[in-house]
């Protein structure tokens, strides 16, 4: 008894104190996504809690179809077994609603598709360039602003500066929240791949192409996130790290310690 109760309050604190951990960092065992900062991964979010509903009542529907059928057709209870070939009606219920639910699901899906596709009249744009193994970022909006963010090694890690190993970066890409930013991604070397989580993007940087997304940061904060794409020995050592400020902020270090970088 003493044991279920510890491994209950176990399991109530991992759920209620995983939270804010998420808002800004990964973290073990968490049992859902990031929170959403932006109105993509909110929407991404929405379609992942339609499509929980129809594969759980799937799921459901099937499991009790097998236990029905093994307790009422066994050998046991059914010795003399149908001779039914076939059933129009039931024929015809399993493809319709199979399609129905394809359906369902096919609308909300394609909605998204061009929801993240399209980026309507953005307010300013970010250039990032995948290199072996580190990113370089341009703000082609705001002339001699472009730096390059390599991860910061181990040993020069900094917890009072809320540094976070294989995460933080030395230069730190800063932009403004509810604004919205096309965001050009191309490689200069192999394939990589631009991923934040929170965001709900992320788009590949191949060489030689200019691939686009857009983001609209809608809580301030600093944010992480990875190369996706296998492109070498240090793949796991090319972290991406986002501050988000508002927008009087953004202005201000544009204008003055951006200059510098």
């Amino acid at each position: 008894m003493h044991r279920m109760t510890a491994f209950l309050l176990g399991l109530l604190a991992l759920i209620g104190f995983s939270e804010p951990a998420l808002a800004l960092l990964p973290d073990g065992y968490a049992l859902s996504f990031q929170p959403a900062a932006t109105p993509v991964a909110e929407r991404i979010q929405e379609f992942h809690s339609l499509l929980f509903i129809i594969i759980t009542g799937i799921v459901i529907f099937v499991m009790g179809l097998l236990l029905y059928v093994m307790l009422r057709f066994n050998a046991k209870a059914n010795p003399v077994p149908s001779q039914t070939t076939h059933n129009t009606l039931l024929e015809v219920v399993w493809t319709a609603v199979p399609v129905i639910i394809l359906i369902i699901i096919a609308i909300p899906s394609f909605k998204l598709l061009y929801y993240q596709d399209r980026a309507v009249d953005p307010e300013m744009t970010l250039k990032v360039t995948g290199y072996q193994w580190y990113w370089g970022y341009e703000y082609p909006d705001y002339e001699g602003v472009s730096f390059l963010a390599n991860m910061i090694p181990d040993e020069d890690i900094d917890e009072a500066k809320f540094q976070n190993r294989t995460l933080s970066t030395d230069n730190v890409v800063v932009l403004p929240t509810d604004t919205t930013i096309l965001v050009q991604v191309t490689a200069a070397d192999v394939l990589h791949s631009f991923a934040m989580p929170a965001f709900g993007i992320k788009t590949d940087a191949v060489p030689g192409r200019l691939n686009q997304t857009w983001i609209n940061i809608t809580k301030p904060g600093t944010y992480y996130g990875q190369c996706s794409e296998l492109c070498g020995q240090n793949h796991a050592f090319m972290p991406i790290e986002i501050k988000a400020v508002p927008k009087d902020e953004f202005e201000a270090w544009i204008n003055g310690p951006a200059q510098e970088l």
